[in-house]
């Protein structure tokens, strides 16, 4: 097991109370017991482990000494340190080992502030004003047993509108209504990726969909952000499906052309473009037409999770009718249809994409975490940004893993650019999102100028080597 695996499956071991060693120990034992680190894994030499973590190496040997102590792992000059434990005839299945993930599944700790999954903080108050606005349409309802595979037909027709205003024709038979962007995009790779198909992504991208793709069995090749060169690819390597984030991109916030746009669509190969981000534009930002709009086999995913609230989980596909119909079925598998009195209050919220207090806080806050690193931490390379939701910082030494250990020590829980580029290329990268309200960001800030001040890099790479990329 490389230690990169390690690292994303301790998640935030290093922020509870005790000497080091004692919560590296707690967090592995729990992981074995939980058969997460089942019996035979190899682990980390001792001074491998130390260097991902940025801790000394007397932290992980005393850690994996009271380890041996209890049975749970052995040590062996030659063969190394594995997991004991007792034997299983049962496969043992590996849960993600994403951070995205990880950090939303760990325990709140009010010691540690949460820069990882970077959606809004808390509901706008229109979301209440709407659910109380849907009170009598529920009152009213009769001979209806609520399943919806498809989604409510008055929310579908709403977002097929939405993308007929925004240049793309569309009716209601090519919008299916999922549980947020996330579930989009789960269905999608369920129905298109077989494992082993080759699956064509950005380097960096959005971890969710790495791991949604992962979880099919794809192979996975990476491109430059905005996918260049991937009508070469498709000649040579006659992928199953792409996958890029043309506007706001995430992490970096790069935008695409009008021209890339139709480019990328006819490329020749399915392509998924995800649109989350693209309702997060900045204060006078042009208007950029979805690239669905430049050809039929694009399939366009969006959600209000990161626009409205994180807890409002919708989100949705348009793609050809017969794709959507089997998307259905498949969805009909596994829950049957959405929350239907959610589904009535996002018609009432789909305005509030359009509206200037939305982009206004967002640039407000920008602003103010882009102010505060260049005031604060002047080596690093922050590029400012013109929409979405993140900032996609480079250290000028050492790597994001590591640091991102040490940010832990100093009550900052951030993700680490590795995780989001299966090339290797992102490894002194770090991603910072500013959707947290301005005392959070001033406070974040303070505690990475903190930890930088405090950081001392590995002498060895803490990343897994590099994914062939194409």
């Amino acid at each position: 097991m490389r230690p990169i695996e390690v690292v994303d499956r301790l998640g935030r071991w290093s922020s509870g109370r005790g000497p080091l060693y004692v919560l590296l120990a707690s967090r592995l034992r729990t992981l074995i017991d939980d058969g997460q680190l089942p019996p035979g894994v190899l682990l980390p030499p001792d001074r491998v482990l130390a260097g991902a973590l940025a801790v000394g190496r007397t932290t992980v040997v005393a850690a994996y000494d009271l380890l041996q102590a209890e049975g749970r792992i052995t040590r062996r000059q030659g063969s190394g340190t594995r997991v004991t434990g007792v034997p299983t005839d049962a496969p043992t299945e590996e849960a993600p080992v994403d951070p995205l993930f990880l950090d939303s599944l760990e325990a709140r700790d009010d010691d540690v502030l949460l820069a990882v999954c970077a959606a809004p903080g808390d509901p706008p108050p229109q979301l209440a004003e709407a659910f109380a606005r849907i009170a009598p349409e529920l009152g009213q309802i009769a001979d209806d047993i609520g399943y919806y595979p498809y989604g409510v037909p008055a929310l579908r027709q709403a977002l097929a509108d939405r993308y007929t205003v925004r240049g793309v024709p569309t009716r209601m038979e090519q919008v299916l209504v999922t549980n947020g962007g996330q579930q989009a995009l789960s269905l999608l790779a369920h129905a298109l990726v077989s494992p082993g198909d080759q699956v064509i992504v950005e380097a960096p991208t959005y971890p969710g969909a790495l791991e949604v793709f992962r979880e099919e069995g794809a192979v996975l090749r990476g491109l430059p952000v905005g996918l260049e060169g991937l009508e070469t690819a498709v000649r040579e390597r006659r992928p199953a499906l792409a996958y890029v984030i043309p506007t706001y991109q995430n992490p970096t916030g790069a935008v695409l052309s009008a021209l890339a746009r139709q480019r990328l669509a006819a490329a020749g190969v399915p392509l998924i473009e995800d649109e989350v981000p693209a309702d997060l534009a900045f204060p006078g930002e042009p208007s950029l037409t979805p690239i669905a709009a430049y050809g039929d086999t694009v399939i366009s995913i969006g959600s209000l999770s990161k626009s409205i609230w994180g807890g409002l989980r919708i989100g949705w596909i348009r793609a050809a009718p017969p794709l959507i119909n089997r998307l259905a079925r498949l969805r009909a598998v596994h829950d049957l249809g959405g929350n239907v009195p959610t589904q009535l209050a996002a018609m009432h919220l789909l305005p509030l994409l359009d509206a200037p207090e939305l982009h206004q806080t967002l640039k407000a806050r920008h602003d103010h975490l882009h102010a505060q690193l260049t005031e604060h931490l002047p080596s690093w390379t922050v590029p400012p940004v013109a929409g979405g939701q993140c900032l996609w910082a480079r250290l000028p030494y050492g790597d994001g893993t590591s640091f991102a250990q040490t940010a832990l020590r100093n009550g900052l829980a951030i993700l680490p650019g590795a995780g989001l580029d299966i090339t290797g290329n992102s490894r002194p990268y770090i991603r910072l999102h500013f959707r947290a309200h301005p005392n959070s960001l001033t406070e974040a800030v303070t505690r990475l100028t903190k930890a930088w001040h405090a950081y001392h890099p590995p002498p060895t790479p803490t990343h897994p080597r590099p994914t062939i990329a194409i």
